[in-house]
Formats: structure tokens, C-alpha cells, sequence
């Protein structure tokens, strides 16, 4: 009960901050009073952190939009059905076809991420201020603090490549002295990895989780990390930042050894077994408090649903059972669901094809993710599953390509991976690594394992995007002539409110 008091304490004290703002340039001062009336006990701290990650929360729909819609899973192909199509995309095809312009951005303000990155600023800023805090918990409030900023600007990075670094909360609501100019990615990255190592110096040797592993711990910093210098790895930092790479993956696995894979991959989602052993961190939902936000994009009507068949179940869906209560905005394509073997349970536990049912032969019409099926809850499904940011299995596919880019043999993270998901149908043979024909290129390897592990969770363009522009190429409909199309553009509003900032170049600037 205390907890769940305090999420909403948490929730009010953001809310307040939030609309004492001014939201133009998303560089969010906080209001006079929040600031006169916080820092004064620990209990006030520990709000404070459980309002940045109820904040954090509130942007899953923006992960997993930049991490993973521009690529090659969601989307209509040849032969999809009508109905399946995309029921009213609003627009939402311009990502999987990328077709974005400073009107039509994907995703406006940046993400609204630096509402929180203030938020965290004003944390560094307060912390050491407030009496009677127990110096480990202080330690591992900076920890977290210093993990999660790096955490968004390696997405603001990612996606803008140059932004604004603001590491100072903004107090003072006068707009014209919010107006600031991008810095360079370099000097972006450098902040990403100082905000790291402070992190990490913050947590000392304290690994362990806290609130059913919802809150950020010393090895969401770790595998953040590793997604960092398997970035910077492939842009020149080579064997140097491989190495490191791996190393933070490895001091994990050495500390944390209750970390596994569930033999079951569905479970790993499900509503009833949160923050299992593959859990490193998740954003936490539950019933009558938060459920995942996106089930109007990615799931479709009952009633549309009820018109077609489930293969594998051998029977017509119905409003009953079927009841997901969407709108199909992304529909998944059919490639996506026919690239899986029938023998991988990803397949099943990620995609569900929707068949026409003629002469008594299923004839697919279209696919809709359901990783997250929620529970039901009086005739009605809430998505209450939690929404994993990092497990185990991210971490086993990320150290195979540290292995594979410093010549290792990636053999035993691959095929640990493999062996879960095939279970009684694995075959070291044949569907053990290095015996697939894709096999025969690591790098393809890894890019195909984390495509069928990660459906959902906001990591396949991310993923396209580290190894190289070549993949991007590739595997979306991004021509090589087309380059300035890896960033997005930064919206008219935007740009409007802060005339330091310029466009994405490639965009149009107005």
C-alpha cells in the first residue's frame, strides 16, 4: 500500500511541476512552489524518484515508436487483407514508410523526454540538500538519476543526433532565456558516457533491485552501457569499446547470477509473472493504476477480429475470448509473421495471423502483435503486463555481438537463446548456431535472433541502426540516397518556439 501511495504522491508532485511549466521548448522549469516545498525529509526524495519513473512511464508509446516503427515489422504487404490494412492509421503509416516531414514527425517535442531530464537535473541539483538521507540510499538515487539521463539522451541521440544538453535544472520561466542551440553528437555521446561512469561510481558495489526491478538499478546502467560502446564500436571506437562492451555484460553475469532465462518464453510477459528472473528492468503497470498505453495501435477490434480464424487453435476468434479492444492502427506485416519458423514458440507468443478459412484451407489475411495479452478484468482486457526496457536475453544477444566484433565465437549466447525458444524442437544440428544457413554471417546472426526475440519492446531499428547504415538500407524501404533519413526531423513547433535550434538536415527547415 505504501508503494502504491507514493506512485501517486509521486504522479501529483510531476503533474504539478508539469502544468507550472512552459512546455514550448520542453525544456520544463519546475514550479516555485514544488521547488520551496520539496527537499526538506527523505520521504519527499522518495517520491521524487517514483515520480521519474512514473514519468518514464508515460513515454513507453514514444520508445517503442523510435526504436522499432520505422522498421521492417509493422506495416501492410502483398496480400494482406482489407480488413488488416490498418483500420485508421492516422497517419501512423508515414513510419513504416518513412515519409516524415517537420509537419508529419512521428514524434513532436523531442519526445517530451526533457520534461524528465529536468526533472533529474533538479534531483542531482537537491539531493545532497536534503537532511537525515541515508548516504546509501543517496548514492543510489544518484545512480539512478545519472542512468536514466544518460538513458534518454542516448534515445534523443539515436534518433535527432544533435540535441540540446541541458544538465542544469531550469527554474526560471521566462522562454526567451530557455532558447538554446544543439550541441554536437560528439558532445552528446560525451555526456552519455560521463553520465554513466557517474552512475556507476554512484551505485559502488550495490547491484541489487528495488521495487520488483521497476526501479533503475546499477545493471540497467550496465546494459545501457553496452548498448552504448556497441554503438560507438561500430563508428570507430572498434575492439576498444567492444571490450568494454563486453565487460559490462560480463560484470553482470558475475554479480547478478540469479539472472536466467525462463524456459518458457511466454512467461516472460505475462501479467501474473512480473519481474521474473529475465527481468533486469521494466516499467511497471497494474490493474486500476497504469496499463500499456498503445492498445490502440496495435491491436485490432473485437468485432473485425471475430471475421476470421486462428490456424494454430483451429477455430473462428470471437468477441468473448478475443476481446483486445483496439483500433489496428500498425498492423504487423506478413512477412514479419512468415519469417519465423512454426517451430520457434517466439512466433506464437509474438504474432497472431489472422486466417480466412476457404474450402477448408487457412489462407492468412493479416497479423497483429500480441506479446502483451493483458488479463481480462469483468469482460474487458487491461494491459497490465509490465513493459521490460532490459532482460536477460537483450544482454545474452548484446554480448554475442561484443564477441563477434572483437573475433569470439559467439556460439554460446546464440544457441542459449535458440535453445528457449525451439525448446523440444531445438537441434544443435540444425537450428544451432553455427548451422542455420544465415549463420554464415555472425553479425546476420545476431540481427535475426533480436528480430524474433524483441518484437514490441522498441529495439529493431535501434538495432539496424548500430550495426550499420548499410542495414538500415537493407531491411527498411530507406534508400542509400536517402540518408539523412536514419534521423528524424524535429517538428514546426518546435523549431517555431526555439529559432536557436535548425532542422534535421535533409528536412525542410519551414
Amino acid at each position: 500500500m505504501k508503494k502504491n501511495i507514493l506512485s501517486v504522491i509521486g504522479a501529483c508532485f510531476v503533474l504539478i511541476a508539469f502544468n507550472a511549466c512552459n512546455k514550448k521548448l520542453e525544456l520544463s522549469p519546475v514550479s516555485s512552489y514544488s521547488d520551496a516545498s520539496f527537499w526538506k525529509s527523505p520521504d519527499q526524495v522518495d517520491v521524487f524518484v517514483s515520480g521519474i519513473h512514473i514519468n518514464l512511464r508515460a513515454t513507453t508509446t514514444q520508445l517503442v515508436t523510435l526504436g522499432e516503427m520505422r522498421a521492417d515489422i509493422f506495416g501492410t504487404d502483398p496480400g494482406s487483407g482489407a480488413s488488416f490494412t490498418g483500420e485508421s492509421s492516422q497517419g501512423l503509416e508515414r513510419l513504416w514508410t518513412n515519409n516524415l516531414d517537420l509537419d508529419n514527425p512521428g514524434v513532436s517535442g523531442y519526445g517530451n523526454f526533457y520534461f524528465n531530464i529536468n526533472q533529474i537535473n533538479l534531483l542531482i541539483s537537491k539531493i545532497e540538500t536534503v537532511p537525515s538521507m541515508v548516504p546509501a540510499t543517496k548514492q543510489y538515487y544518484l545512480g539512478i538519476a545519472y542512468g536514466m539521463r544518460a538513458f534518454y539522451y542516448f534515445h534523443l541521440l539515436r534518433s535527432w543526433g544533435k540535441v540540446i544538453i541541458q544538465t542544469e535544472p531550469t527554474v526560471n520561466i521566462n522562454i526567451s532565456e530557455l532558447a538554446k542551440a544543439a550541441s554536437g553528437e560528439d558532445s552528446v555521446m560525451a555526456l552519455i558516457k560521463s553520465d554513466i561512469e557517474s552512475s556507476l561510481s554512484s551505485y559502488g558495489t550495490d547491484y541489487s533491485f528495488k521495487n520488483d526491478k521497476g526501479l533503475w538499478s546499477k545493471a540497467a546502467t550496465l546494459m545501457l552501457k553496452a548498448e552504448v560502446y556497441l554503438w560507438t564500436s561500430h563508428r570507430g571506437g572498434g575492439t576498444t569499446d567492444a571490450t568494454t562492451a563486453k565487460n559490462a555484460l560480463s560484470e553482470i553475469q558475475t554479480n547478478i547470477p540469479a539472472l536466467a532465462l525462463l524456459p518458457n518464453y511466454a512467461n516472460v510477459f505475462a501479467s501474473s509473472n512480473k519481474a521474473n528472473s529475465e527481468i533486469i528492468f521494466a516499467l511497471k503497470n497494474k490493474l486500476d493504476e497504469a496499463q500499456l498505453p498503445f492498445a490502440n495501435t496495435f491491436f485490432p477490434q473485437s468485432g473485425l477480429l471475430a471475421n476470421f480464424y486462428d490456424s494454430l487453435g483451429n477455430r473462428k476468434f470471437n468477441v468473448t475470448t478475443d476481446n483486445w479492444g483496439g483500433l489496428l492502427r500498425a498492423p504487423t506485416k506478413m512477412a514479419a509473421y512468415r519469417a519465423f519458423s512454426n517451430q520457434d514458440s517466439r512466433k506464437w507468443a509474438s504474432i497472431q495471423g489472422g486466417y480466412n478459412l476457404v474450402g477448408g484451407v487457412y489462407q492468412l489475411a493479416g497479423a497483429f502483435a500480441n506479446k502483451y495479452q493483458g488479463e481480462q478484468n469483468a469482460g474487458v482486457r487491461q494491459f497490465t503486463n509490465d513493459f521490460p526496457i532490459y532482460r536477460y536475453a537483450d544482454l545474452l544477444l548484446l554480448l554475442a555481438e561484443a564477441k563477434v566484433a572483437l573475433g569470439e565465437n559467439p556460439a554460446t549466447e546464440i544457441n542459449t537463446v535458440r535453445s528457449r525458444a525451439f525448446g523440444a524442437n531445438y537441434n544443435a544440428g540444425t537450428t544451432g548456431y553455427p548451422n542455420q544457413p544465415v549463420d554464415a554471417d555472425p553479425r546476420e546472426s545476431i540481427l535475426q535472433e533480436r528480430f524474433y526475440e524483441f518484437i514490441l519492446e522498441g529495439k529493431r531499428w535501434y538495432d539496424l541502426r548500430r550495426m550499420g547504415d548499410a542495414y538500415v538500407y537493407a531491411y527498411t524501404n530507406i534508400a542509400s540516397t536517402e540518408s539523412y533519413k536514419l534521423l528524424w526531423p524535429v517538428d514546426r513547433n518546435t523549431l517555431t518556439n526555439n529559432r536557436l535550434l535548425t532542422q534535421t538536415p535533409g528536412y525542410s527547415q519551414y
